[in-house]
């Protein structure tokens, strides 16, 4: 099978780690909240494991749920002091906390290894093919060599992950929370004297941002086997951010496509991919001016969904 490339198949794993952050920002915009506190969030999702693994010897799994859960809760922590703050005060504040956690790491070097990092962890895709050797299965068998073997186990394992982590959130946008969601985006107060707990779906929503930014963060350090502090500065927060402001936080959809797009692009153009900041300010200046939505948004997936081929009229 030499259509199976591991190159492309890694390219293709970092797109779906990107996707699920692109989610993960999504569910804070959806409540009108603007954090950018998520690169903190993947940061403790992935450390947890990381550490979990490599000093606890962890199996890979429930490291990745107690990473995905303690981000969880350092997001209802930030979250609850966090209602006082809006708009611009709430990314500035939410950004710090992204920078102090990332600080932690670089100091605490006898738990985190400073900058240098935490290297050696269990790779997903590595510990699944010693599991299959050790059932006596070989990947040869099917006509595949142990990288391309190792590549698209991680990248099917992502696939799956992706896609449970979409479905959950649209169906949850159909549901009575994302109805809030929706409510309290539109405005806070109209929300409020409707009945419906401000207090309690904003920090849903915020906590459930951070588990899922912990989900992503655990999965980029089984996937890569090292992690440190530089994986996890202000940038990959703005990257984050402009998943949403390109492709439109106004549906899941839109920071799909934004992860999705603005990570095949600067591979698809390598010759330049060292100038890929200078091209997503390009993209958001030419978003803002034709698009401020964002290039996805609910009226033309409406759109879409009448022009398909036996919609009603």
């Amino acid at each position: 099978m030499e259509w199976v490339n591991p190159y492309h198949l890694q390219v293709a794993s970092f797109l779906l780690i990107n996707v699920i952050l692109g989610v993960s920002i999504y569910v804070t915009l959806s409540t009108g909240q603007l954090s950018l506190g998520n690169a903190g969030f993947m940061c403790i999702g992935a450390y947890t494991t990381a550490l979990l693994a490599t000093r606890y010897g962890l199996p890979i799994p429930a490291g990745i749920v107690l990473g995905s859960l303690l981000a969880g809760a350092a997001g209802v922590l930030v979250g609850i002091p966090s209602l006082r703050l809006s708009g611009v005060y709430l990314a500035i504040a939410t950004l710090g906390f992204g920078e102090v956690i990332r600080a932690v790491a670089i100091n605490w070097e006898s738990l985190t290894g400073g900058a240098v990092g935490v290297a050696a962890i269990p790779q997903m895709g590595r510990v699944l093919l010693a599991r299959a050797r050790d059932i006596g299965f070989s990947p040869g068998s099917v006509g595949l060599r142990p990288n391309q073997f190792i590549s698209l186990s991680v990248f099917l394992i992502l696939l799956v992950l992706t896609a449970l982590v979409v479905a959950f959130f649209l169906r949850l946008a159909r549901s009575r929370v994302g109805r809030a969601y929706t409510a309290i985006k539109l405005d806070e107060r109209a929300a409020e004297a409707a009945g419906i707990p401000v207090t309690y779906y904003k920090v849903l929503a915020f906590s459930q941002g951070a588990m899922v930014s912990g989900l992503a963060g655990a999965l980029y350090a089984h996937s890569t086997s090292f992690v440190s502090p530089s994986d996890f500065t202000y940038h990959r927060a703005v990257e984050i951010l402009v998943f949403a402001v390109f492709g439109g936080s106004g549906h899941l959809l839109g920071p799909v496509f934004g992860a999705t797009f603005l990570t095949l692009v600067p591979e698809a153009l390598r010759a330049i991919s060292h100038y890929r900041y200078i091209l997503y300010g390009v993209l958001l200046v030419l978003t803002m001016i034709f698009r401020p939505q964002g290039v996805i948004d609910p009226p033309l997936l409406r759109l879409f969904r009448r022009a398909r081929p036996g919609a009603a009229a």
